[in-house]
């Protein structure tokens, strides 16, 4: 059985983060990057469909330690891909990745101290040894979003598609289009089919909150020339950082000035007069779900030239040549696209067990958002749900860099964060109510109510104890496979290292 130090399942800009910390921060370990498609990219290589895009700016969804230099702050999937590709080559990790191979299962062996890894490759299972197990996957199942049925769909004589499973060949031009949905994929998809199409009606049940973003950075292209190339994208970054969370806390604080301000923008961007309470006011508050990203208002302007349509209603059923809603009203279409959302994997999936006893995800409890209690040697990135994911991708990617290397250097071969004392860990794992968290809610880890078994969602209190803070805070057991053999207690070794706080 192949034996490595570390082994991180997930090519995409999680996975290849990691991979690039581990080759600066710890170049002596050995490490594979294990990934189920044939080329990097991860989500960015996955979705295919029609004007797919960034719904953060590039200075904080692209890496700390490698800057977006584009021109543009909306990217498409494809720049962002190349971008997340040229990283992996520039710091030699593509080298380490192997392609086609999906992480079926991984068993922690106590005694050993290290996780065995069934991977499938080729219609062929192997097995693989390490010592951590890195999961960058993400949470999302590539495989199948999530895809209600509807009645009568039999009966449409046209093509139903969704957008997880962009046919490549798909020909919209000149036709009518439905769109059923209004995330962020629905928001996307609108107005870049319309370009072409004869007529897009997006059919949503429930409105999103919208805003338009510019798609080149104002601030970026507003930078003196005399300025030094290193320090533009950081300055950009931060300034970008600081707006995204100042507006997220003051949404979460002030809802109601929020919502008003949402709406003002709205008015100026759509025809008078315009129905803003049925189709663009949802019934909760801004950041109870994301807001949806418009870059250069292109929605409203397909709006305003007619070639997009909103209709706010619920399904009734399929029909030959469309949609019949619940009011009576029948729409016509040749294509349907389903942007009804994606479907959550736990860990990717995988089956994840300590000694031959199974882990279930959904009843553990994260450590900082980077380690399940009781879990030893086992990191997962869970990214910002209110501004870009790369943010907290670094943060935990770095953590862990840094948990290898006081590993390494106390002769630790294991580590593990205990449970919060007296206190249940029962939030969910991600403050956000779209359908997709709910439905997943159960299978998911969860937090606790304080720190450190805590996410803040917040960048700037995580940045302190993620990058800096001392690792033995009485919460992680460290331990060596002596003080597991004559039974000495984790916590004397942490007091033998109390030098380390």
């Amino acid at each position: 059985m192949e034996q490595l130090d570390v082994i991180i399942v997930g090519a995409g800009i999680s996975g290849i983060g990691a991979a690039c910390q581990l080759r600066r921060r710890c170049p002596d370990l050995s490490f594979a990057v294990l990934e189920s498609r044939d080329r990097v990219g991860g989500t960015w290589d996955l979705f295919r469909y029609p004007g797919v895009r960034s719904d953060s700016d590039m200075f904080t969804l692209g890496y700390a330690f490698r800057p977006w230099r584009g021109p543009r702050a909306i990217a498409d999937g494809d720049a962002i891909r190349r971008y997340v590709e040229d990283t992996a080559r520039e710091f030699g990790v593509d080298r380490e990745i192997r392609f086609g191979h999906r992480v079926i299962a991984a068993d922690w062996d106590d005694a050993a101290a290290r996780w065995t890894v069934t991977v499938e490759h080729g219609g062929d299972r192997r097995t693989l040894s390490c010592r951590w197990l890195a999961l960058c996957s993400g949470y999302y199942d590539f495989a199948a979003g999530h895809r209600p049925d509807f009645p009568g769909e039999q009966e449409f004589r046209g093509r139903i598609v969704h957008p997880q499973h962009w046919p490549a060949g798909l020909d919209h031009a000149g036709r009518r289009v439905i769109v059923i949905g209004s995330g962020a994929t629905a928001i996307t998809l609108v107005p870049a089919l319309a370009r072409t199409a004869a007529k897009v009606i997006m059919v949503q049940r429930t409105p999103s909150y919208v805003v338009s973003q510019p798609r080149d950075d104002p601030f970026a292209e507003r930078l003196p020339g005399w300025l030094p190339s290193r320090l533009k994208p950081w300055l950009v970054r931060w300034r970008n950082l600081l707006l995204t969370q100042a507006s997220y806390q003051f949404s979460r604080r002030r809802p109601e000035e929020m919502k008003a301000r949402l709406r003002r923008w709205l008015r100026h961007a759509l025809p008078e007069p315009y129905d803003l309470d049925t189709h663009f006011t949802p019934p909760y508050q801004p950041w109870d779900q994301r807001l949806c990203v418009v870059p250069d208002g292109d929605l409203f302007r397909a709006i305003n030239e007619d070639r997009v349509e909103v209709v706010t209603d619920r399904i009734d059923s399929f029909t030959e040549t469309g949609l019949r809603l619940v009011s009576g009203r029948e729409l016509a279409a040749d294509v349907i696209v389903t942007a009804t959302g994606l479907t959550v994997r736990p860990a990717g999936g995988i089956r994840l067990s300590v000694d031959g006893v199974p882990v279930d995800p959904g009843r553990t409890v994260t450590y900082r958002g980077v380690m399940l209690c009781g879990v030893p040697n086992l990191s997962l990135v869970i990214g910002y749900v209110n501004a870009s994911w790369t943010l907290r991708a670094d943060l935990v990617n770095s953590y862990v860099a840094r948990l290898l290397r006081h590993l390494a250097r106390h002769g630790f071969d294991r580590v593990v964060p205990e449970p919060p004392p007296g206190e249940p860990g029962d939030r969910p794992l991600l403050d956000l109510s779209s359908g997709y968290i709910a439905r997943a809610a159960a299978a998911l880890p969860k937090q606790g109510r304080r720190s450190p078994w805590l996410i803040h969602q917040n960048y700037l209190r995580e940045l302190w104890p993620l990058r800096f803070r001392p690792l033995t805070d009485g919460v992680l057991r460290f331990r060596r496979r002596s003080a597991v053999d004559h039974g000495r207690s984790p916590v004397d070794h942490e007091r033998a290292e109390a030098g380390d706080r």
